[in-house]
This record gives C-alpha cells, structure tokens and sequence, in this order.
C-alpha cells in the first residue's frame, strides 16, 4: 500500500481544512482511510500509478493558498475571440473581483446538500480526499427556464510549491429548462510540479441543456486528477468534450447518471499526446430510467512515449427498457514506443435496448498517404491532414463558435496541418 496513506503524511493536508461539513469531511477522511490511494494492483488505476507518481513528485501534503492574480494575467488566458462571461480560480478560491458573471447566475458557497450528494465519497479515494480536505468550493445556479446565452469561462489558475496540493471543488446546478454552457481551462504557474484534485459535481433539472467543455493543455508540470459526476433528470441533455494536449500524468473520470426519460448523455474525448505524457479516461454512464441515449466517442492519437488509457464503462439497468447507447474509442499510434490501453466494457440487465462499443487501433493510412502525395503535398502536411481529419471529428461537437475554432487551432498546430 502506498505511503501516502499513513496518517502522518496527510496529516497537514488535513489540518488546512477549515472547520465547515465537519460531519462531510469527517465521513470522507474514514472513506479515504478505508480505501488508500490505489495500489499498484487497483484495478481501476493499474494503468495510472498516480500513488507512485505523488510520491516521487509531491514531497508533502499542504494546501496551497492563493497567490497573485492581476487583470491582465486575466485577459492573457483568455482566448482570441471568445466572447462571454468569466469566473476566475486562484488555487481552488473564487476571485469575484476578476469574474464578470451573468446577473442571473448566482454563486455562493457550497451547502450541507450539496456536498457529496452526487460524486459519493465511496466510488474514489480521489473524491474522498477533496471531500476531506478541500478549501473552499463554490456553487453556481442557474434558475428556472434561465438560458444563459454566453458561455462561462472558468480560469482555473494554480501554483504550488512541492508538496502543496489545489483541490477546486465545484456545484453546478440548472433549473428546469435552463440553459449553460462551461468552457474550463486550467493555467500553471511558475515551474514547480502542481497537483490538482478536482471535484465537480452537476445537476441538471427537467429539460435543462449543459454543455461542459474542458481543455487540458497545462505542461509537463501537471499531475492532475478530476472527477465530474452529473445527474441529470427528464428530458435534459448534458454534453461534455475534453480536449488533453499535455499533462505529466493525467485522470479524468467523467460519471453520468441518467435519471428520467428521454434524457440524453454525450461524452466526447480527444487526447494528442507526446513525450512522456500519460492520459486516462475513465468513463461511466449509468441507465436506470427506459427511454434515454447516450453517446460516447473518444479518439487518441499518441506518439513518442506516450500513454494512453481508456475505460468506458456503460450500466443499462433491468428497468431501462428502450435504451440506446453508442460508445466508441478509435487510437492512433505514430511511435512504437507509444502505448494504450482500451477497454470499452457494456452491461446490460434490460432486454430491449440498442447498444454498442467497440475500440480499434492502428497507424496511420499508407494508402491515403501516398494519395495525398501524390496530388503534391508534401508528406508532413499529408500526414497533419490525415490527423486532422480523424481527430475533428470529435472537434465538431463542440458548439461555442470561439472555443471550437481555439481548439482547431491548436490541434492543427500540434498535428501539423496548417496551411
């Protein structure tokens, strides 16, 4: 079992704890105790040693306090030609006086209710520990029949010195037939190793539309952990894109919970890794009400040393009936020295449903390779197209026009099909 277990490694982690949720953060510290971090034989994390990995990094446990913040470190982290609305993170910490918000979106401080009753403790020693430990999270609502026509860009800064650890922790709630869109992205400062423990947790009411967007494009300085759990009821949609670049080592878990009829899940991954970087996906959708859909679709394409993990985990419970899940994972492999792991999995206690999953993964097309070469483009730019075009697939479903064209962007610089 991992060191970073004892009770004297984490105790100061602990003790930078404010006082709030006692009884909340006393159930979590047990959850955490009972559970470790993963061993190295875990299944849901023998392909991510993220314990092996703190240990090495993270010299200590502490919380990180907030560090400097200006207007125009603001204004260079957000993108070119994004227009909307912005709520700015220092260390986990809202800064109100950088966020420009919608009047008629409320933020506050998380509640008794909120905290834990959707990502459970239980499922993750990762949630347990933010459950445990965290400084201060925030809630967002969005009211009844609410459409917030702009999205809202979460500017997530961190710095840490070694052995400091930033622990956001986000509740997110839409009224019945509200409307919102989040676009996350995260901003490493300073040069030392960052560790971030991210909790957030959605709800989504009778016929509300969420989208929740992410980019991953931190560096090699981040070793990051994130849980995002939605509950979504009748008649909502939620969809959910994660764009990963870079990381140190990187676990995103993404639990979708679809709890009414004619509701609908999305989930959508794209990872361009190279060096020594390490991505794992791991995703669950759980059906337990008949009549709702989900679709899942993630591509990779790895080259160096990199490593790719991918779980997809899809539950149709016995009294969903009429249910319809799509979920697909697609690799490719530029080095033979990158490696994925994929493991789509289904199961299934309904009898009428349609579903399917499937993984492939191979190189890229000789053929089209040599086709494009042939009509006098230049190898490297034929292979940045050939990319380009397997991984926009999973571009197209991002909505916000500025968003989606800053990802293009980068995907494009990254695969080297500018022209």
């Amino acid at each position: 079992m991992s060191t970073l277990t004892t009770q004297d490694t984490l105790t100061p982690l602990f003790e930078g704890a404010p006082a709030d949720f006692s009884s909340e953060r006393a159930l979590a510290k047990e959850s955490f105790y009972t559970q470790g971090l993963p061993a190295v034989k875990a299944e849901e994390y023998k392909f991510t040693q993220i314990a092996r990995k703190l240990e090495k990094e993270i010299s200590d446990f502490n919380p990180a306090k907030p560090v400097s913040i200006t207007e125009e470190m603001v204004k260079t982290a957000i993108f070119e030609g994004f227009v909307g609305y912005i709520l700015v993170l220092n260390n986990g910490k809202l800064e109100e006086e950088l966020s420009q918000l919608p009047s008629e979106v409320s933020i506050s401080a998380l509640s008794n209710q909120e905290i834990g009753s959707i990502a459970k403790p239980s499922k993750d020693a990762f949630v347990a520990l933010n459950q445990a430990s965290f400084v201060e999270g925030l809630a967002i609502s969005v009211p009844k029949k609410t459409q917030v026509e702009k999205p809202i860009l979460i500017l997530s800064f961190a710095k840490a010195s070694a052995g400091q650890v930033v622990q956001p922790r986000i509740w997110i709630e839409a009224g019945d037939f509200a409307e919102v869109t989040f676009i996350e992205k995260t901003i490493l400062l300073g040069e030392d190793k960052v560790f971030s423990n991210q909790v957030v947790e959605i709800k989504g009411a009778i016929n509300s539309k969420i989208h929740y967007y992410r980019l991953q494009n931190e560096g090699d300085q981040a070793i990051e952990v994130s849980n995002i759990e939605t509950d979504i009821q009748k008649d909502s949609q939620f969809t959910a894109v994660t764009i990963s670049l870079s990381g140190d080592m990187v676990r995103n878990n993404l639990n979708l919970n679809l709890l009414g009829s004619n509701s609908e899940g999305n989930m959508y991954g794209l990872y361009l890794l190279n060096g020594k970087t390490h991505v794992d996906n791991h995703t669950n959708v759980d059906h337990t009400i008949p009549h709702a859909e989900s679709n899942e679709l993630y591509k990779g394409i790895l080259a160096d040393q990199s490593r790719g993990v991918f779980n997809g985990k899809i539950f149709v419970r016995q009294d969903a009936q009429k249910t319809n899940a799509f979920q697909q994972n697609n690799n490719i492999l530029l080095s033979e020295d990158a490696v994925i792991n994929t493991k789509p999995q289904l199961e299934i206690w309904a009898d009428d449903v349609k579903c399917s999953h499937g993984c492939t993964t191979g190189q890229l097309d000789e053929e089209a390779l040599f086709y494009l070469q042939a009509r006098g483009i230049d190898k490297t730019q034929a292979k940045g197209l050939l990319l380009y075009a397997f991984a926009g697939e999973v571009l197209e479903h991002i909505e916000d026009e500025s968003f989606h064209d800053y990802c293009v962007s980068l995907v494009q610089e990254r695969l080297g099909s500018k022209f």
